[in-house]
């Protein structure tokens, strides 16, 4: 398992998405998972479901950082 903060991003993504990130600069990267980092931090949605899944609640604060921050 990746333990830098742009590895677990990527990991936390599905394949399509994983790919497409991948192929960004990597400053990009880093900024994606800077803010991805931040959700998992400070959302309590997301504290609730990591308590049941951390994988699941990794998977969807990456998802909604592609959302917010890709648009």
């Amino acid at each position: 398992m990746p333990t830098d903060p742009v590895g677990r991003f990527l990991a936390a993504l599905d394949p399509e998405h994983r790919k497409a990130v991948g192929a960004m600069p990597r400053g990009e990267q880093e900024r994606l998972a800077a803010a991805w980092e931040r959700d998992l931090e400070v959302d309590d949605e997301l504290d609730t479901l990591d308590e049941l899944s951390p994988p699941a609640a990794e998977a969807e604060a990456a998802r909604r950082v592609l959302d917010r921050e890709t648009d």
